[in-house]
């Protein structure tokens, strides 16, 4: 496992996504926003993607990417995409493989019962692949607008 670094180099990955393979350096030349969240269709996770998708177009007139990566399968991420209008590609991680990369998955607690699962966290990684902020155990309410402040900011 490579350790993630604000200032250094975020690791590479390719995963499946709602619109096809999808690569982190297919989107070299803007930001990329990679945000992991637990599930499809729960609430928090809904909340968060509609707010990234309510921001989508200014986020876009910044040159910025956004992707979603959870654990579901592809088709769980084509029916919540459809269903939520989702203007971006959610992508699928059903191994972990890039959730453990980014260091997302954690252990948690629901109703007294103990399982590792994913953090909800987003990555900001620059033009040139270079992680330049992260945000961990992200509450949902106002996290898409701190996002794109810190794209502004680049």
């Amino acid at each position: 496992m490579s350790k993630i670094e604000i200032g250094r180099k975020a690791p590479a990955f390719a995963l499946p996504g709602t619109s096809g393979p999808f690569a982190s350096a297919d989107a070299l030349g803007g930001p990329l926003i990679v945000y992991f969240y637990p599930r499809d269709n729960t609430p928090g996770c809904t909340r968060e993607g509609a707010a990234f998708a309510a921001l989508h177009p200014a986020l876009r007139r910044a040159k910025a990417t956004v992707v979603g990566i959870s654990p579901d399968g592809p088709e769980s991420h084509a029916r919540f995409r459809e269903k939520m209008r989702f203007p971006f590609d959610l992508l699928s991680d059903p191994e972990q493989k890039v959730c453990k990369l980014y260091d997302v998955i954690r252990e948690k607690s629901l109703y007294g019962r103990r399982f590792m699962g994913v953090e909800r966290s987003t990555f900001l990684i620059d033009a040139k692949g270079v992680l330049r902020a992260e945000w961990r155990k992200v509450r949902v309410d106002g996290h898409a607008e701190a996002v794109l402040a810190a794209v502004k900011a680049l």
